[in-house]
């Protein structure tokens, strides 16, 4: 059975109002939670960027859902330091922890001051710290050359259970490479046939456990009020790769993103004031196998949405519902 989470979107709500919000999705019937992890929003008019391992560990202590993160080591971070955050959220709350690991963006990773790498390069720094942190997680003493450097680090504090390491992918190509490493696969919200290639590659390529969805959806009341709310918040990050992956600053986002029609917003986020529409879609996602799927809503103020989605939609979407 396909479990329905909350997604935290760290680079649009203050940390505290975030707690709030995701206590109060659990509350009302959410099963699980996950969370963004950006240095910055992708347009001034989100306006946060609060620092997601610090909220971690204080939104686990607050709830009893399992939670997840989408990570990208290598530059801003180092893959040693991720590999203690995971080990020490995962020795805290036992199995309720996952980390998903990709590539990351320059508006995030040009703050260190290192040149962008290509993506293939990108990639392969990713792999070669997937490969230091699951040494470090399994109690070895670590030391590594290449596109990342690890002298003799060790972590003391660990889980008995390592949490699961997870693939970010947004292509079928990714998908399929993801398979060689991770212990499940996430992506977000696209066409059906795109998002059934891409499971069909993962699995096929052998890739194993769980699939994760995230969802980006704007509800409101009125129609009018969820498709302009769609538009103030999300109409910068309507762009595909390379263009997401590569711009820099808030104030770049913003500049290209100024004439973006509504239209184009409505192909990355579900938009819709019709609740039982929203049923439909979440149905289909996870009539594709997805075994959890966590729901963005794309507006700054989430009760609403909480306690809408809580009551009319969950229910809906679970045996008998």
């Amino acid at each position: 059975m396909t479990s329905f989470g909350f997604h935290a979107s760290h680079e649009q709500i203050g940390p505290r109002a975030l707690l709030e919000a995701v206590i109060h999705a659990e509350r009302a019937g959410f099963d699980a939670a996950m969370c963004s992890d950006h240095f910055s929003p992708w347009s001034a008019r989100q306006g946060e960027s609060g620092f997601a391992w610090s909220w971690l560990g204080s939104a686990l202590q607050a709830t009893g859902m399992p939670f997840g993160v989408v990570n990208a080591p290598g530059q801003r971070y180092h893959p040693a330091i991720i590999a203690q955050a995971i080990g020490t959220l995962g020795a805290m709350y036992p199995g309720r922890f996952w980390a998903a690991l990709g590539t990351g963006e320059a508006s995030n990773e040009h703050i260190t001051g290192d040149p962008w790498p290509r993506k293939d390069v990108r990639a392969a720094r990713l792999r070669e710290c997937v490969d230091v942190i699951r040494a470090l997680l399994a109690g070895e003493e670590v030391s590594h050359d290449g596109l990342v450097r690890v002298d003799r680090a060790r972590l003391w504090t660990r889980p008995e259970q390592p949490p699961a390491l997870v693939g970010a992918a947004v292509s079928v190509a990714t998908a399929r490479w993801c398979a060689e490493w991770a212990d499940g696969l996430i992506t977000v919200n696209a066409p059906m046939a795109h998002l059934r290639e891409m499971i069909y590659a993962y699995r096929d390529a052998g890739g194993r456990g769980p699939l994760h969805l995230q969802v980006h959806v704007s509800w409101a009341p009125e129609q009018a009020q969820a498709e302009a709310l769609a538009y103030d918040q999300w109409r910068s990050n309507v762009f595909a790769p390379p263009v997401c992956w590569d711009l820099e600053t808030v104030e770049h986002f913003d500049a290209v993103s100024a004439d973006v029609p509504a239209q184009r917003v409505a192909e990355v986020v579900n938009v819709s004031a019709d609740l039982g529409r929203h049923v439909g879609w979440l149905e289909e996602y996870a009539q594709l196998g997805f075994d959890q799927i966590a729901l963005h809503h794309v507006g700054q103020e989430q009760r609403g949405f909480i306690d809408a989605f809580g009551a009319e939609v969950l229910p809906k979407l679970r045996p008998g519902g």
